[in-house]
């Protein structure tokens, strides 16, 4: 009862303090459902930003603003750098905080080791999400209609994660132990390493133009443009290289699946999202 009542002071604080909102999104998903959030807030009156996270220095970030997190899930869990952004949090005095994530069908490592990172610096969590979101890790297919539906049905869902936030209906919950133990797929380095011998990535030098456009995109900065791009060993397989390529020319395997994307390349590279 205690923790039910701390957590309706500090949403109602929020009706007047500034949320600040960090997402990363790979091919457009979670910002699409970052966007409807930020939307359904400024509707209510409230004053919401939203930066990327892998432009944001974690000790920059204001714990006096309410904080919301949002991502794409990733290995059962997420991407080495949002798990470091997350880490590296700046300690807090109750400030409250909630996440979205964006996923194809499970997640499971994700959900309850945030909940417990953010209690741990002193954060107030007032509510988690997991929007179901089409496929872009390779996907052999899309249906337009289909994809669509299924992402306008996300966009719903998360405008009501955000009234339900706004209204103190938002819930947090973490299954001990088992989370825990799911998110060491995606925080371990042996994981990703796997994957990259899998899902090895090539460069089509007949077909590139050398735009330099998968340099801009990568995240971590694992391409380098030498003449060609060259991909390093430190892949996430966000997808933004393959998915945005004008030419096809970055791609694994036998190059028989879709490109997927929601939004332009050039909405994933504004320094701050308005």
């Amino acid at each position: 009862m205690i923790s039910e009542m701390k957590t309706d002071i500090l949403v109602e604080k929020m009706a007047w303090e500034t949320i600040d909102i960090y997402y990363f999104s790979g091919t457009g998903n979670t910002l699409l459902v970052i966007k409807k959030i930020k939307d359904t807030f400024e509707k209510k009156g409230r004053n919401v930003n939203i930066y990327r996270i892998e432009k944001t220095n974690p000790e920059e970030i204001d714990v006096d603003h309410a904080i919301g997190l949002g991502f794409p899930v990733a290995e059962q869990g997420t991407y080495p750098f949002v798990w470091d952004f997350i880490k590296s949090l700046p300690k807090a005095e109750d400030t409250p905080i909630f996440m979205v994530d964006t996923l194809m069908t499970y997640s499971g490592g994700i959900v309850g080791p945030v909940k417990r990172i953010v209690k741990n610096k002193g954060y107030t969590p007032i509510g988690a999400k997991e929007i179901l979101m089409p496929n872009n890790l390779f996907p052999r297919r899309i249906i337009q209609d289909k994809k669509e539906r299924k992402i306008q049905k996300g966009l719903v869902k998360s405008e009501q994660f955000a009234n339900d936030i706004l209204d103190g209906r938002s819930r947090w919950t973490r299954i001990p132990i088992l989370s825990d133990l799911m998110s060491l797929f995606s925080r371990k380095d042996w994981s990703w390493s796997l994957f990259r011998v899998i899902f090895r990535l090539r460069v089509d030098k007949d077909r590139c133009t050398q735009c330099g456009l998968c340099v801009k995109l990568c995240p971590i900065n694992n391409i380098e443009m030498k003449g060609y791009p060259e991909i390093k060993n430190k892949c996430i397989y966000c997808m933004r290289c393959i998915s945005f390529c004008p030419t096809r020319a970055i791609y694994k395997g036998k190059n028989n699946y879709k490109r997927y994307r929601t939004v332009k390349a050039n909405e994933l590279l504004e320094e701050e999202s308005v």
